[in-house]
Formats: structure tokens, sequence, C-alpha cells
């Protein structure tokens, strides 16, 4: 049985609003909204993938606030570990910019299910819903 892959996901938060990104037309799970992030290099620490996910993906910076407990997922493609970290935008950092997505949002935490969220950061918002967030 094969590992799942290691993906990290960035909890951007800002007062009771948590930034989620819309995926692109043609790639996997297209249009449906995220929170943004990507996978774990052989040898990176999550923290350190996180922080250089959301700089190519959103061209801005993050700082590490606090992990949550990891989320196991299986696609059709295979299984992914969701690795979540709360974050917020590092001070002098630029305001987030959709680079690989189609857009940007700051919903508050309790109407993100009204988004069409992709299937393994559902148990994700649950995490922040928990918090109180």
């Amino acid at each position: 049985m094969t590992q799942p892959i290691p993906v990290v996901c960035a909890l951007i938060i800002r007062g009771d609003r948590v930034l989620i990104a819309q995926r692109p037309a043609g790639k996997h799970l297209a249009l449906k909204w995220e929170f943004p992030g990507g996978k774990v290099e052989p040898g990176e620490e999550s923290a350190d993938a996180l922080v250089r996910e959301i700089r190519e993906e959103l061209g801005c910076a993050v700082a590490v606030t606090d992990a949550l407990p990891s989320v196991v997922h299986r696609y059709e493609r295979g299984e992914i570990e969701l690795i979540p970290f709360i974050c917020k935008l590092a001070i002098g950092s630029s305001e987030p910019h959709p680079h690989e997505h189609t857009a940007v949002e700051w919903p508050r935490v309790c109407d993100l299910r009204d988004y069409d969220l992709a299937e393994a950061d559902l148990p994700v918002v649950s995490l922040l819903e928990q918090r109180g967030i």
C-alpha cells in the first residue's frame, strides 16, 4: 500500500475571514474552491513547503501561527494527507493575488460551506468551526 501524498494548505486568517482560492478550469478539481497550498517536496518540512507554495501561488508571504491535525482523503487519482496550517499575512506582505488560481475570496468561516469546496477541505472547515474562528 502506498503512502498518501503530503499536501499542505494555508488557512490565512484575517479577523473572522479566511482566504480561499478557486482552481482553474481544465485542471483536476476544476473551479472548486480550496485552501491554497500544494505538495511537500522530498526532504522539505511541511511549514517550509507551505510558505513556498503560497509565495508561488499567491505572490504573498505568510507567517505560520499554528498547525491543525492532518486529514487523509482519497481521490480517484490517489490518496493525500492534507496538512493544514493556520497563518496570517506576514508583516509587509503584498495582498494575495491568484497567480495559479482563477480567483481568491475572503469569506467568513461560517459561510465556507456555501462554496463548492474540494472534498479534502471539508474536514478542515470542521476543524476551523470547532476552534470558533
